[in-house]
């Protein structure tokens, strides 16, 4: 055998026996197979190791026949036991000595062979004694041993052992330098293969670097034709549409209005301007695709007009998103009057203020424990939105309402109104910096969104408590609510408890869903960074139908789960059965199923571009305070939009906004005071209270907020004078 193979080798292939063919990964592999000095030396160490494992064996073996030779017993202190059995006593009957040599004695001399012959009238004990064979004295006659067979005599040879094993201090002297000698070598043996693991394992990265490098070219190629076939498609759909676009322009008439392109816009000005018309992320993504095709086969300036007559077309014909907001606009014919032509905002006038320099400690203080609602904050804190646009807020991702209204499976309708109930939250996740501005009584807020297809009205109906309430409907469903808010400052936290219930109904299927809210809490209120947490459960019931109910959880963070924003939900049906589960993070998404292959239900939309410096708002926020000159002789003086000291914080002048909002705080006092001096009572303009199916009370529409707006308008109704 040569020294660098092993039985246990496998050959090794060089790379004259690769195949021809091979590809590049393959060749890495022969090269390093034929190269590496670390597997050479890893041969070299394992033959060297192999060499001293023999010796070992070696040193073993005599290790093992001293240590017997000095544990031998000493037979001349035997010879008393024996005694002379006489010729007359072996034709007699025997009678067998009782004391004989022990079993743990023969081991120790190695006793290991016992011969009978049967040619003669009586046995023979042989005893053959390894290694060495012991002393027989002269007045030791044969002794018989004691075994199974009383027919079986023993003839002990003795003779006398070699003078080197006879003298134990010779022994213990060799018993050592064989101990070091061993130890010599096992301390090699161990260093060899500790130099044989580090080879291989350096090896193996080589060979894990090699094969990885392998599987990212495959992934690549992979990729790379993925690539092409796409743009091979996006090439016929482009030659397609050019000629389309070739046809529209010559049968087209030249307008009386003429836009001239002067300059090309890039790939994100078109996806700012879709973003504005409100076109949806994933047809923005496809037409933004198309028009770097059309720039990049160099088109003229009126191809782009002509191309961007015919995105239009596209979107009506891929998601009949133009017919399909038609049908959904607001019932009755009601829009906005042509407000937000043009599009809407995608930033606020001024970014948010450093409130870096105010002492909170001093203001809460004296507050500990009780409701903050009723204590003053300088506006600097504040958020240019009020609580009233909150609840707008959570009508966000309406379109999960849209959709369930079209959902025949009432399992799957659960579903998407418990990720309706999720969504409201998301929004709250980077405003832990701030807090909205306190409606004054009497205050009120509307939203009309076409593309969204619903419209919105609220109203502070109650100061002390603070209620606020609020309707929502579409041809889809309808949805309100009704929220007292209790704050209270614990030190280094603020909680937000909210009373109160969620609506929400679909008429086609004729369910009503109601559900409670979670408990908002902020952390490091008085230093570090604060953030926002939800924690609670949720109950989604189906007033009208009792085939299923979902239960929610709003996990809150603790010692034993760092799982920060974590929700977990069921779907049960009557019999308790788990029907659908949920899971995911109230800021990230909604999923529905069981992981890896869960379905997600929601998931939140992009944040705008320096979102932290404009309060953490996200694109639907930016939008609910903007007021159009054309929306300003259709909304009632009590909307929000006019309120001064918001619009004065969002414009960036704290000065004004501070002075001004001191100034509607004092008008409310006053208001409040004359009210009860004359014994008056304060009653909503658009709302009122009723007792629920849990005979607790509750604020609802009155039905007469549109129509006061359509007919005569809020400029001819009287309205109280807020600020």
């Amino acid at each position: 055998m040569q020294p660098n193979s092993f039985p246990w080798q496998s050959p090794l292939p060089c790379s004259n026996s690769l195949p021809a063919t091979c590809t590049t990964g393959q060749s890495k592999v022969a090269a390093w197979l034929q190269d590496s000095e670390e597997m050479d030396r890893c041969a070299e160490d394992l033959a060297h190791c192999q060499s001293n494992l023999v010796e070992l064996s070696k040193l073993l073996q005599n290790l093992e026949i001293l240590q017997r030779t000095q544990s031998a017993p000493n037979f001349t202190d035997m010879q008393a036991n024996c005694v002379d059995i006489s010729k007359k006593d072996k034709r007699v009957t025997r009678r067998w000595r009782t004391k004989s040599v022990s079993k743990d004695t023969k081991i120790q001399l190695g006793l290991f062979c016992v011969g009978e012959c049967e040619t003669m009238h009586c046995c023979s004990l042989i005893i053959c004694v390894f290694p060495f064979q012991v002393p027989f004295s002269a007045t030791m006659s044969p002794v018989r041993l004691h075994s199974s067979n009383p027919n079986l005599c023993a003839d002990i040879e003795f003779q006398t052992p070699p003078s080197h094993l006879t003298d134990p201090l010779e022994s213990s002297t060799d018993y050592t330098k064989l101990q070091e000698e061993f130890c010599l070598i096992a301390q090699k043996v161990h260093s060899l293969l500790k130099s044989a693991f580090n080879s291989i394992a350096i090896e193996k990265e080589k060979l894990k670097q090699m094969v990885s490098e392998q599987d990212h070219s495959k992934g690549h190629s992979t990729q790379m034709a993925r690539l092409r076939q796409s743009l091979s498609q996006a090439l016929n759909q482009n030659a397609e549409l050019r000629s389309r676009l070739n046809r529209i322009h010559s049968e087209s008439i030249i307008c009386d209005q003429v836009v001239s392109v002067n300059i090309i816009p890039s790939p994100d000005e078109v996806r700012l301007i879709l973003n504005r018309c409100r076109v949806p992320i994933f047809l923005a993504s496809k037409f933004t695709a198309y028009f770097c095709l059309f720039i990049s086969s160099s088109f003229t300036a009126s191809d782009d007009e002509s191309y961007i007559s015919d995105v239009s077309d596209n979107i009506s014909e891929d998601n009949t998103s133009v017919a399909d907001n038609i049908s959904r606009q607001i019932l009755n014919g009601e829009l906005t009057g042509g407000a937000f032509r043009n599009g809407r905002r995608t930033c606020l006038p001024a970014p948010c203020p450093d409130t870096s320099n105010i002492n909170l400690w001093n203001i809460l203080r004296n507050n500990i424990g009780k409701d903050l609602s009723k204590v003053s904050m300088p506006v600097e804190l504040n958020e240019p939105l009020n609580t009233l646009q909150h609840l707008c807020e959570e009508m966000e991702y309406s379109e999960l309402l849209d959709k369930a209204s079209e959902t025949d499976d009432p399992y799957e309708r659960m579903v998407l109104v418990a990720a309706f109930a999720v969504s409201g939250y998301c929004s709250t996740y980077f405003r832990a910096g701030s807090k909205p501005f306190n409606p004054v009584l009497g205050e009120t807020y509307e939203c009309i969104r076409e593309d969204k297809g619903f419209r919105f009205f609220s109203e502070q109906v109650s100061h002390h408590p603070p209620i606020s309430a609020c309707h929502c409907e579409s041809k889809n469903f309808v949805f309100w609510q009704d929220i007292r808010w209790k704050n209270k400052f614990w030190g280094k936290s603020m909680e937000i408890l909210p009373v109160g219930t969620l609506n929400v109904t679909l008429p086609k299927y004729g369910d009503y869903y109601v559900w409670n809210k979670v408990t908002t809490c902020i952390h490091n209120i008085l230093s570090g960074r604060r953030w926002i947490e939800h924690y609670g459960e949720v109950t989604i019931r189906n007033t009208k139908s009792s085939v299923c109910i979902c239960k929610l959880t709003f996990v809150k963070v603790n010692y034993w789960n760092s799982n920060m924003n974590e929700i977990q939900g069921v779907v049960i049906d009557q019999e308790g059965k788990v029907v659908h589960r949920l899971f995911g993070k109230w800021h990230e998404g909604l999923y529905c199923g069981v992981a890896p292959s869960a379905k997600c239900i929601w998931r939140p939309g992009s944040m705008p571009t320096n979102y932290e410096l404009y309060y953490g708002f996200t694109r639907f926020a930016i939008e609910l305070n903007e007021l159009d000159p054309v929306l300003k002789d259709l909304l009632p003086p009590t909307d929000a939009r006019f309120r001064p000291d918001q619009r004065f914080l969002e414009e960036g002048n704290l000065e004004a906004a501070a002075s001004e909002k001191q100034r509607v705080e004092e008008l409310q006092r006053s208001r409040r005071r004359y009210m009860e001096e004359n014994n008056l009572e304060h009653i909503p303009k658009f709302f009122k209270k009723v007792i629920d199916a849990n005979q607790r009370e509750a604020w609802v529409s009155n039905d007469t907020y549109w129509e006061l707006r359509k007919d005569p308008g809020f400029s001819k109704v009287d309205s109280p004078v807020l600020w």
